[in-house]
């Protein structure tokens, strides 16, 4: 019965994620690289309100932090190495002179990187979400469904953001929803995991929250806000300035009602 309740709830969370992948497909593209800054006001706002301070509470906070600096360390050798895998097998912007001066008058696709970092810490992200509904409840079946509405309710603007980084990325929107049903399995795998082995995973949660921090953080500073300089009109910037805040804001007002 514990088992059936756990599956349904992260099966639950998986399809709203993939709902809410769906609508976005509808959105115009020329709208998407300004709601890239929404995307980037989502992901910081996630990291830094929610994902970092429960991995603090979850274990040692030096523990996490040290998850957080190593995270974004990898992160970084990671796209060097998916870079320079591109480079060496078609041509790159750092080897085109005419890249940069192209790119200040639009907001160029990476060739698929921050996508793929994304992929990897949402992954992660919902693999952790599914061990947390399953600790609910393992606690009580009342409980469990109260924390499983929170933790779905967190993820909506995230899984929002997450899908038009997709999209800015380079990805093809069909391409983009394929990466964010798989994803969404990772709950489910978590769920189902979490039942079984509980406690296997009690010392690792605060160093798995610490690399899906990273992920949020290295992709919104060193991937999506150098492109958003790349349109320095000052209209264009006031719009970056407002969705950005706009982001962090919804994260703010969903944990505030979630937990109230």
């Amino acid at each position: 019965m514990t088992l059936g309740w756990i599956l349904g709830a992260s099966v639950a969370g998986g399809a709203l994620s993939v709902a809410l992948a769906a609508f976005a497909l509808y959105l115009r593209a020329s709208w998407i690289p300004m709601l890239v800054s929404f995307a980037i006001g989502t992901l910081l706002g996630a990291a830094f309100l929610e994902v970092i301070p429960h991995a603090f509470d979850q274990g040692d906070p030096h523990e996490a932090a040290l998850a957080i600096l190593g995270g974004i360390f990898g992160f970084f050798v990671l796209e060097k190495l998916m870079l320079w895998r591109h480079c060496h097998t078609e041509d790159c912007e750092a080897h085109d002179p005419h890249a940069h001066g192209a790119a200040t008058n639009t907001v160029a696709h990476d060739h698929g990187r921050s996508g793929a970092l994304i992929i990897v810490g949402d992954t992660i992200h919902n693999f952790v979400d599914g061990v947390l509904i399953a600790a609910a409840f393992l606690q009580g079946i009342e409980v469990g469904i109260v924390a499983a509405v929170a933790i779905i309710a967190h993820e909506i603007p995230q899984e929002v953001g997450d899908f038009l980084i997709l999209l800015h990325s380079g990805y093809s929107r069909a391409r983009a929803l394929a990466m964010n049903l798989l994803s969404s399995l990772a709950t489910i795998v978590g769920g189902v995991l979490g039942y079984y082995s509980l406690q296997a995973f009690e010392g690792l949660e605060a160093m798995l929250l610490g690399i899906v921090a990273a992920s949020m953080i290295y992709v919104a500073v060193a991937d999506l806000i150098p492109g958003l300089h790349r349109r320095p009109q000052i209209r264009d910037g006031l719009a970056q300035t407002v969705l950005i805040a706009l982001g962090i804001g919804c994260i703010a007002l969903v944990r505030v009602v979630v937990t109230h």
